[in-house]
């Protein structure tokens, strides 16, 4: 065939193809970009507060992630300083916003030790109901909120509302809804009101029913299920070697609780209750673990109720507090896990050195290897599930 004639058409239709799958295959080198960078945050409605998590992805698995913190750092530990003992309360009940009373504890437990000062067993009960009560805000608001994280808008209106009678009896008793500033070196700002106890009880029995609903609403959902069973599995001894910590931990199967394997503080060595774990490590333990531990504070603070001793709720201390020269390291379970201060005295009105040891800054150290792997749906029921506070990280 000469080269003016044109080709058979069996010939030319291989011909087009040739080229069409050459046009193709230049479309496809010019679209294969590598892997792709999606920045999650710092806005404040993505992930529970100022963090911004960058991902490296493989289409729509997720190769790598690096927490970026420090968007809202106020540097607690540094503010102390310059603060007296009393006054260092109104700072740290802002650590984690959500459970404020309860970051007070272990830092006036530590001043009192080394000051030799024991609160009267009254002030302890309090602070421990207080403490649990603290406890249970958090939770239901979590148990709330997860819900939303997978689409199911009720649950978060059910946690909220529920969470509303408990931040009254917390401002029943100290004056303070969101930032209590109630512990005073050697007990409690004031004794109970009146009535306290008796509305305290049925507000019991709310959150009890409020767990029920939960139950049937979330856990028995089908969506919710799909989307946190064998997601964001933490192995134990990987939670344990991250510093993990709280419920997280006791969700992987470790069975360890500083209100019972700690060293002994508050009223806690007085009551009689179960250390929840789940063997699954994965968003639903630690969905179910917590909501386990709600109801079990809400038998706790019964119990308590029960056996409130009287008398005051607070030592004979000095006017103006001068803590001896010393160190105290003090740490106590907190609703999202250990949370430890140590402190060192010069003798003065003030600390010389304090270190937090907050909870959601060791949860999160975990990230980086636990989100290796996953979807990027699953990215954010896995950070919800974790319920961090960024203020207990950015402290």
């Amino acid at each position: 065939m000469s080269t003016t004639e044109m080709p058979s058409a069996p010939d030319f239709e291989l011909e087009r193809s040739a080229m069409r799958h050459l046009a193709d295959a230049q479309m496809n080198v010019e679209l294969d970009t590598g892997d792709m960078i999606l920045n999650l945050g710092p806005q404040h409605p993505a992930t529970h507060g100022t963090l911004r998590l960058v991902v490296r992805l493989d289409g729509e698995r997720v190769i790598a992630a690096d927490p970026v913190i420090g968007y809202m750092h106020r540097g607690y530990e540094k503010l102390t300083e310059f603060r007296t003992y009393p006054q260092i309360t109104t700072l740290i009940n802002r650590i984690d916003w959500l459970s404020s009373f309860a970051n007070e504890v272990p830092f006036v437990h530590a001043a009192e030790q080394l000051m030799g000062i024991e609160a009267p067993a009254r002030a302890q009960y309090i602070r421990t109901i207080l403490t649990e009560l603290s406890r249970i805000a958090t939770f239901v608001l979590f148990l709330g909120e997860m819900g939303l994280q997978v689409g199911a808008l009720t649950p978060a209106f059910y946690g909220f509302r529920d969470r509303e009678h408990v931040l009254n009896l917390i401002e029943g008793a100290t004056g303070g809804r969101f930032h209590p500033n109630f512990n005073r070196i050697g007990g409690l700002k004031d004794d109970l009101p009146w009535g306290w106890v008796s509305e305290t009880r049925q507000v019991m029995q709310l959150v009890l029913d409020s767990c029920d609903q939960f139950e049937d609403l979330v856990v028995g959902n089908e969506i919710f299920l799909s989307r946190t069973r064998g997601i964001g599995i933490i192995p134990g001894d990987i939670g344990t070697a991250y510093g993990v910590s709280g419920s997280n931990l006791r969700a992987s199967g470790v069975d360890w609780d500083l209100r019972r394997d700690g060293v002994p503080y508050l009223a806690y060595p007085d009551l009689d209750f179960k250390v929840w774990t789940h063997a699954a490590g994965d968003s639903f333990a630690r969905y179910w673990v917590r909501l386990q531990e709600t109801r079990e504070s809400v038998r706790m603070v019964l119990q308590l109720l029960d056996g409130l001793p009287a008398g005051p709720v607070m030592a004979k201390v000095p006017r103006i507090i001068k803590v001896p020269e010393g160190e105290a390291w003090v740490e106590t379970e907190n609703p999202l896990g250990q949370m430890g201060y140590y402190i060192v005295s010069k003798g003065a009105t003030g600390p010389f050195r304090v270190k937090i040891r907050s909870a959601s800054f060791s949860n999160v150290s975990i990230l980086p290897w636990l989100l290796r792997g996953v979807y990027v749906p699953d990215v954010v029921t896995i950070l919800a599930s974790l319920y961090f506070i960024l203020g207990d990280i950015d402290r």
